[in-house]
């Protein structure tokens, strides 16, 4: 048997961007040969797939999943909204969150270890990338569990670029639970009731508050007042419980809920690629390049 070195094992690392253990595995298939071990990556997949690792994923979508008393919304990514449409990324979307609710993880790498037909989820994702032609991620998930006597509703937004996932206490009405989804995706509150706001939000947004007022030229002895009556109206814009429900104005979420006998206990919103950096196209730059310039 050939002896495979760390040298070549770095080199071949470094010519496909693979991990050790797949380097020094493909190397061994070989016996050593470096031209050979490359081919292999690039049957198996993996080398194409390393590849794409440095490219931006923040196009793709989010989706929920209800089974019984756990649901999960997840967000897996793309380099761009067309593979969103692609019916191979749907099926793993569907699929992993699926996976999901039945392995139940607490943390990511959990997640991309459960294992879907004799495959992990990370196994999934490499397989989807070399398949689609994109660099392919999974990003995130969050699970949600209630009782018999509580509702999810799970509401998805043109395609899954948005996912909302609701748990109402008290009431198994899950179309109540569904519209507050609805609510959460036009609206985005920040929090479910304005008790939730931290002490330090809270005297950020005043300090700022005292500014405006105080640079608007209003007299210091009515601007306490004033603050009092803006900090009240922040606190009802971010709270979900204080919004008008989207569907009827008149009354607040809180009311809505209420009256069917429940309360909102927590949502969850993805939206795709919120806080990844954006893929910046320059038109000029890419046909320059092409033409080596």
């Amino acid at each position: 048997m050939t002896k495979i070195t760390a040298k070549q094992v770095k080199e071949l690392r470094d010519m496909t961007g693979v991990g050790m253990m797949d380097a020094k595995k493909a190397l061994v298939e070989v016996e050593g040969d470096m031209d050979k071990a490359v081919d292999f990556l690039r049957e198996k997949g993996l080398s194409s797939a390393a590849k794409k690792a440095d490219r931006i994923a923040a196009e793709g979508m989010t989706a929920t999943y209800v089974d019984g008393n756990t649901a999960a919304i997840i967000e897996i990514n793309a380099e761009t909204d067309f593979v969103a449409k692609n019916e191979k990324f749907q099926v793993l979307v569907d699929t992993v969150a699926k996976a999901v609710v039945a392995g139940k993880p607490t943390n990511m790498e959990e997640a991309n270890a459960i294992e879907v037909d004799g495959k992990t989820i990370a196994d999934l994702i490499v397989d989807a990338t070399n398949v689609i032609g994109e660099k392919i991620s999974f990003r995130r998930f969050e699970l949600l569990t209630k009782t018999d006597a509580d509702a999810f509703g799970g509401y998805v937004h043109a395609g899954g670029r948005i996912s909302v996932l609701t748990l109402v206490e008290g009431s198994t009405d899950e179309e109540v639970a569904k519209d507050v989804s609805m609510h959460v995706a036009a609206i985005n509150p920040k929090y479910i009731s304005r008790e939730d706001v931290s002490e330090e939000e809270y005297k950020h947004e005043e300090k700022i508050q005292t500014e405006i007022a105080l640079n608007e030229g209003k007299p210091a002895n009515i601007v306490e007042k004033m603050i009092a009556g803006r900090m009240n109206k922040y606190l009802a814009e971010i709270s979900l419980n204080d919004q008008p429900f989207v569907k009827d104005g008149d009354q607040k979420v809180s009311d809505y809920v209420g009256s069917k006998g429940g309360k909102v206990a927590n949502f969850v919103r993805f939206e795709v690629g919120e806080g990844l950096e954006k893929r910046q196209e320059n038109f000029a730059d890419e046909v320059a390049a092409q033409m080596g310039n």
